[in-house]
């Protein structure tokens, strides 16, 4: 056997004029109790420093830099690594990285058991749009303020064994688990932010939005034999509400555990890696049954194209 003690660090709402240290301060709180619960991982939200600017539209440059940090560990997170290191916890969270050429990614990171950084992950696929939107309820604005991620989907040799990262919208996608997949990844850390009503539908309410979580997180774990551990911002932040539903899916694409509340919970579960192989072997033995000459299309043509009429 080898076992992860997953703790799955739901948080919940994060207001406009909450600091840094604020949030740390609760990341901490989160992060005492898993030790106490014998956590070797913990994994936070999606943007977990911060509240999810994307919904507010904003023309400064200088505005939205704010939102972003500049080097990690920086003096606002210096502490939870020190905590991480003195637990000798493993994490996993997401926060907006302004790199020193520039450029603006929706990024996580995942340390060893010293705090030290051994993985980092850029948002691939992005959603939302650029430009206020007046037929929205509410602005989700990502394409303006994040560039696509550009390291793709790696994975990491961690905690005895492998790991692999995604961020909210990746989820919803089966190449981001499967590319992972075709690298034998025994477990997926992905955060998420995600509104409780559809911008552009407003009858898309929040039991069909956690069904949609659901489903996503359960086909991808399950079609590609991994452990996923996927960890909500939930709740209503300055009048916009998030869901929760932060959840652990084992191998054959069951829930093991789910958050009940849309505050900030904490999900402890023991995760065998040795549980993947399996299914690995097995139904999705992909050496033995993958097809690729009939998969050209996948990462030949991006937009549908339907056959011509006759």
């Amino acid at each position: 056997m080898r076992v992860v003690n997953v703790a799955a660090a739901q948080m919940g709402p994060i207001q406009k004029a909450d600091s840094r240290q604020a949030v740390v301060k609760r990341m901490i709180e989160l992060m005492d109790e898993a030790k106490a619960r014998g956590a070797d991982l913990i994994v936070y939200p999606e943007l977990a420093l911060t509240t999810f600017f994307p919904r507010w539209y904003m023309e400064d440059q200088a505005e939205v830099d704010a939102w972003f940090e500049r080097e990690m560990p920086n003096a606002a997170t210096k502490p939870l690594f020190e905590r991480a290191a003195r637990h000798q916890m493993a994490m996993n969270f997401g926060y907006a990285e302004l790199t020193p050429e520039g450029h603006h990614f929706n990024t996580c990171i995942l340390t060893d058991k010293i705090g030290k950084i051994v993985g980092k992950y850029r948002k691939v696929h992005l959603p939302g749009h650029s430009e206020f939107d007046t037929k929205r309820a509410f602005q989700h604005l990502e394409k303006r303020y994040f560039e696509p991620g550009d390291f793709g989907f790696n994975v990491w040799r961690a905690l005895g064994g492998i790991f692999g990262m995604a961020i909210c919208n990746d989820r919803r996608w089966p190449e981001t688990y499967r590319v992972m997949g075709l690298q034998g990844v025994e477990m997926v850390l992905i955060g998420y932010n995600t509104p409780s009503v559809n911008a552009e539908k407003s009858e898309e309410g929040p039991e069909k939005r956690l069904f949609h979580n659901r489903l996503s997180v359960q086909a991808g774990a399950y079609q590609n034999s991994t452990w996923v551990v996927c960890v909500a911002k939930a709740g209503v932040e300055d009048g916009h509400p998030l869901i929760g539903g932060s959840l652990i899916v084992n191998p054959d694409g069951e829930i093991v555990a789910e958050a009940k509340t849309e505050e900030d919970e904490l999900l402890v579960h023991p995760c065998d890696l040795d549980v993947t192989v399996f299914g690995k072997q097995t139904i999705f033995n992909f050496a033995q049954h993958r097809r690729i000459e009939h998969y050209r299309l996948i990462s030949s043509r991006t937009g549908a194209v339907p056959p011509p009429e006759t």
